[in-house]
C-alpha cells in the first residue's frame, strides 16, 4: 500500500484525487488545501472542491495560511510517515523542510512539457502564445520553480480554436492516471526521473491585468489567442461607450478595408468583424458589462437600436 498526502486546491486536481482514491494500492492519508476564502457578492465562505470531496470521503484535511510556517502542520504531516506528497495546483511553495517530510519524495503535476512553460499559468501561456501542443507532467519536487527531474510525460494537441477551458478538461481527465503510473513507478523502483534540459527552459508567469484588454493593433491570430487563453479567466476584453465588454469567442477573418485598427468593419449573422492589423477578426460571443453572455451580433445591434 503507497501512503500518499494530496495537495491541491481547485477542480481541475478533482479527478486526480477521486482516481487515487479509489486505488487498492494507494492510501490517501490526508489532502492539504488552502484555507476557505469569501467568495461572490455576499461573500460567503466557500470549500475549496478538494476540501469538499475530503469532507465527504471522511479524509483528514489541514488549511495552513502558510505551510511553511505551519510547526503544527509540518508536525502533524510528519506523524502519519507517509511514501509521498502529491501536488497539483496546490497554490503554496513548500519548504525543505516540507519536502523532506515522506520517505520517497514530493510528486507534482505540471500543466506542461517541461522544461517548457515552468510557474503559476502554463495552460493559459500555450494557449496565448498560439502553441500546437503542450501536455502534462509528472516531476520531483525541488526548491526553485518547477526545475526537478521529470518523471513522465503526456503530450496534448492544441487545434486552433481550443480555448482555455477546453484544454483544462483535457489536462484534469487525463492526469490521474499519470499521477499514479509515477507513484508506482517510483515505489516499485522501475521509473527513473530525468533531469531538464536547462537549455530549453521557457516561463509561464501570471497574467498581469492589462495584457487581458484587447490591443487592436496586434494581429488577428494574437487577439484570437488571447481571447480563447483566458477564456472565463478572467476574459480578454475591449470598452465600448464606456463599458467594458468581455469578449468569449472570435473567428479569424480576411479583410481588404484599409480603416483604422479597432474599427468595426460589418454585422452579420455570424457576428462583429473589427478590424486588426492584419486583416480582421469577428466577434462571435460576447458579455457586456453588467449582463450575460450573448451573441456579439445581438449586442451589437443592441446598441444601434436595430433587429434584422
Amino acid at each position: 500500500m503507497i501512503k500518499i498526502v494530496f495537495f491541491a486546491t481547485p477542480d481541475i486536481a478533482l479527478n486526480s484525487l477521486d482516481y487515487l482514491y479509489k486505488k487498492d494500492d494507494i492510501d490517501i492519508c490526508a489532502v492539504v488545501t488552502q484555507p476557505d476564502r469569501p467568495s461572490g457578492r455576499g461573500n460567503k465562505i466557500i470549500f475549496s472542491p478538494i476540501k469538499k470531496y475530503a469532507t465527504e470521503h471522511n479524509i483528514k484535511i489541514f488549511q495552513p495560511e502558510s505551510i511553511k510556517k505551519s510547526k503544527e502542520t509540518i508536525e502533524e504531516l510528519k506523524s502519519l510517515n507517509v511514501d509521498f506528497f502529491v501536488t497539483f495546483a496546490f497554490g503554496q511553495i513548500l519548504s525543505q523542510e516540507v519536502l523532506d517530510i515522506p520517505k520517497f519524495e514530493t510528486v507534482n503535476l505540471h500543466a506542461s512539457l517541461l522544461p517548457k512553460y515552468r510557474g503559476a499559468n502554463p495552460i493559459q501561456r500555450a494557449l496565448i502564445n498560439g502553441e500546437k501542443e503542450t501536455g502534462i507532467c509528472t516531476m520531483i519536487t525541488e526548491l526553485g520553480m518547477d526545475c526537478g527531474d521529470v518523471c513522465k510525460k503526456y503530450p496534448i494537441r492544441i487545434d486552433e480554436n481550443m480555448n482555455f477551458e477546453n484544454l483544462h478538461d483535457i489536462i484534469s481527465e487525463k492526469s490521474p492516471e499519470l499521477i499514479y503510473e509515477t507513484l508506482v513507478g517510483l515505489y516499485n523502483k522501475t521509473l527513473t526521473a530525468i533531469p531538464q534540459n536547462e537549455k530549453y527552459v521557457t516561463f509561464a508567469p501570471k497574467l498581469a491585468k492589462e495584457e487581458c484588454l484587447i490591443n487592436w493593433n496586434k494581429t488577428s491570430s494574437e487577439i484570437h489567442n488571447l481571447v480563447r487563453g483566458i477564456y472565463k479567466t478572467p476574459s480578454a476584453y475591449f470598452v465600448y461607450n464606456g463599458k467594458q465588454i468581455k469578449v468569449l469567442e472570435t473567428k479569424i477573418c480576411e479583410c481588404c478595408n484599409n480603416c483604422e485598427c479597432g474599427s468595426i468593419i460589418c454585422c452579420d449573422k455570424e457576428g462583429v468583424e473589427i478590424k486588426t492589423s492584419n486583416g480582421a477578426i469577428k466577434l462571435i460571443r460576447v458579455k457586456p458589462e453588467g449582463k450575460n453572455e450573448i451573441n456579439a451580433r445581438d449586442w451589437y445591434n443592441g446598441l444601434k437600436g436595430r433587429k434584422e
